[in-house]
């Protein structure tokens, strides 16, 4: 299928093909009929990517302290290439979707059903797939142009919400854009008095039929106009629509309110506030988020849980259902609003009209072509063509190591592959849920085929190994399928989220050879401490000290079903590496938590076989500047102390004092290196399972005795 593309680096759009989206729980697969660009918002991101790095960093100074924050700890190289990485990835772009349901996963829900017109926020492509709260039914009477319209709709509705209009009030729109003319009719239809203001003559023609009082601003004084329309009252509130960095809009809407009036921003408005003008009105200012409560909210979008509607009345779901009567009740009119229509194949010509800022378009139609819908819906396979140049240039034998990678994230965009890449072996297909990001990372890194199908990979004979770096979730399940297979496995930490999950693998581990990605264990300076340590007999003490940093409350890595939490998750890698240094069994383990809500900041103590002890300190209440890990050794009166993997220094080891590498190295490189030897050679995975099983239930034991 196609699907429109936006390069971060460059701003160019791309129409690619890419596998069909694959179908997750509580989600609803759509054949595209339309789509609408919401020129504003789509126009900022190709601006943003066409400028050059200075204007991109003078956008975000936050990501530009992120960055020098980066280079601290892990180094200027390590740096360049994950930003680089970042901008390198393309985004889909598009909110507006009509379409025909195709298929609906497991969830509750009388009203959508297969074959049924529905609208969401799905992205300008011929197939999206689309959470169940964010996709309605449309009625009979709604064409699907006007329903095109919805999720617009609902931003200015929720921005209208915020504003609590009553009957008789007066009120400003500022910025007649496609919210702007919606947000003018939604307060009409509370039988409010609107003053509309823009600079586009066109514009306020529609303002003016749908019932507002147009103001050019560029030729009369918006503030002059607003007290004459508020017979010198001030107006009842504002609602700011507009997009500019500007200062004046929010200076000037509390300039036109009355005392206790209300301003909401739905749009892009500078916010240096002159405190005075809103300190002597008491005035209330809002920003207004997107199509109201819910959105970004994971339990509600991801996992279908909707909010009571005796607490929430109106979330982002029942505004779009709200857009949708108004127009089936012809109290919304978008007819008008629609200015222009492109074949979804020449979609390009479309964002040209935009770029060139003639302000002669305002809704902007994608029309989809359905009479190809076998091809949309069967598995992209695709060949690239710049496979010739590189793993084909490379002679394989009928003996040599056939990768699937399951899972096309940042790890694998960042880390995996470039090491991947590197090595001698045949890669041939890359999955992942949404085919997006595996069809970039394929071209990227010449992978043969691309899909979103899992089978494509799981019965593929010629695939004899599978790397795995997906969500924590789905790791226990997809080793199983892919051992039973009799394929080699490599699969990113954690190996599994419970002792059920560990129990299955424990049962079939044996079919072929199996691996965890506990990287450090690998990493040269770990190696270095490895060798020192080979003469010290008595027990030792290690302190493993990370600072981790804190993530959302509401992060995937945080939901136990889903991430399985931060120490099963994370700590996991470095109760592995303490292990690995002590040579000796985990005997006894215990926990102390931080009290917090997702219990990320603990101290965990360990006793080995031999009486070594081992403490991880895993806290996340640290300060970003301070590098993440820290690991020191204590043995027979001596010391070694490992700084983020880039530094090792001796105190009382004869003949070594200090090695300083010139990048980081965690060890992800001869991890693979090492698991590719074994496979080819017919040896041992490089990590005994009984010591992944025994790490792998100490975690869990850990997690379990935290929460």
């Amino acid at each position: 299928m196609k699907q429109l593309l936006q390069s971060l680096k460059t701003g160019e759009t791309q129409l690619i093909d890419v596998p069909c989206p694959q179908i997750k729980k509580g989600y609803v697969l759509i054949n595209s009929k339309m789509s609408l660009i919401s020129a504003g918002t789509e126009k900022m991101i190709v601006d943003f990517g066409k400028s050059g790095y200075l204007k991109k960093a003078k956008e975000h100074p936050d990501k530009i302290r992120q960055v020098i924050d980066k280079v601290r700890n892990d180094g200027l190289i390590a740096t360049i290439d994950a930003v680089k990485t970042k901008l390198e990835q393309a985004i889909p772009l598009g909110y507006s979707n009509v379409g025909i349901v195709e298929n609906i996963y497991n969830f509750n829900n009388t009203e959508l059903k297969i074959n049924d017109r529905v609208v969401s926020n799905g992205p300008h492509a011929e197939v999206v797939c689309v959470a169940k709260n964010l996709c309605a039914k449309i009625p009979d009477n709604v064409s699907d142009e006007e329903a095109a319209f919805t999720v617009i709709g609902s931003i200015a509705l929720q921005g209208v919400r915020l504003l609590k209009p009553t009957i008789g009030e007066c009120f400003v729109v500022t910025g007649l854009g496609l919210i702007g003319l919606c947000a003018v009719q939604l307060l009409k239809a509370n039988s409010c008095k609107v003053l509309a203001l823009d600079s586009n003559t066109k514009r306020l023609d529609l303002a003016e039929q749908f019932g507002a009082e147009p103001v050019d601003i560029t030729s009369c004084n918006p503030i002059e106009k607003s007290n004459i329309f508020s017979h010198y009252k001030g107006v009842d509130g504002v609602i700011i629509t507009a997009a500019t960095k500007n200062n004046e809009p929010v200076n000037q809407a509390a300039k036109m309110c009355r005392k206790r009036g209300r301003i909401i921003l739905t749009g892009v408005s500078g916010l240096k506030l002159n405190r005075q003008d809103f300190y002597e009105k008491e005035i209330s200012f809002q920003v207004s988020c997107s199509y109201g409560p819910g959105r970004y909210d994971t339990q509600y979008e991801d996992k279908g849980i909707d909010y009571p509607i005796g607490y929430v009345r109106w979330t982002q779901l029942r505004n779009f259902e709200t857009i949708l009567s108004l127009i089936a009740d012809k109290k919304l009119n978008f007819k008008p609003l629609i200015s222009h229509y492109f074949d979804f194949h020449n979609v390009k010509m479309a964002y040209d009209l935009i770029s060139q800022n003639k302000q002669n378009y305002l809704g902007i139609i994608l029309k989809y072509n359905n009479s190809n819908k076998q091809d949309k819906f069967r598995d992209t396979q695709s060949l690239h063509i710049n496979v010739q140049k590189n793993n084909y240039a490379k002679e394989f034998s009928p003996k040599n190591i056939i990768v699937g990678i399951i899972g096309a994230g940042n790890f694998s965009g960042r880390v995996l592959l470039p090491l991947l890449h590197k090595e001698n072996v045949r890669l041939k297909t890359i999955a992942s849920l949404n085919g997006v990001n595996a069809s970039y990372l394929g071209n990227k890194f010449d992978i043969e085929k691309n899909t979103t199908n899992l089978d494509q990979i799981f019965n593929d004979d010629e695939i004899n190994t599978v790397i795995i770096a997906t969500r924590h979730d789905s790791h226990a399940s997809l080793v199983c399928r892919a051992l039973k297979k009799n394929k080699n496995v490599f699969v990113e930490k954690p190996l599994c989220i419970n002792q059920n999950q560990l129990n299955e693998i424990t049962k079939i581990e044996k079919n072929s050879l199996l691996m965890v990605g506990f990287n450090r264990r690998f990493a040269p300076l770990v190696e270095k401490i490895k060798t020192l340590l080979k003469t010290e007999k008595n027990p030792k003490s290690f302190i493993m000290t990370v600072n981790a940093g804190e993530i959302d409350s509401d992060h995937w890595l945080h939901d136990p079903k889903t991430g399985g939490g931060r120490i099963i998750g994370e700590a996991c890698h470095f109760i592995d590496l303490l292990r690995y240094l002590a040579c000796n069994k985990i005997v006894k383990h215990d926990i102390y938590v931080l009290k917090s809500n997702n219990a990320d900041t603990v101290s965990i103590s360990l006793l080995f076989a031999d009486g070594s002890i081992g403490s991880i300190h895993y806290f996340s209440n640290g300060h970003k500047s301070v590098p993440k890990e820290r690991l020191e050794v204590y043995s027979n009166g001596k010391i070694l102390q490992l700084d983020n993997f880039k530094t090792l220094k001796s105190f009382g080891f004869k003949k070594f004092n200090k090695l300083r590498l010139f990048r980081q190295d965690k060890g992800h490189g001869q991890e693979l290196k090492k698991f590719f030897t074994a496979i080819l050679n017919g040896l041992n995975s490089p990590i005994e399972f009984t010591e992944i099983k025994e790490v792998m239930e100490s975690t869990i034991s850990l997690s379990l005795k935290a929460n």
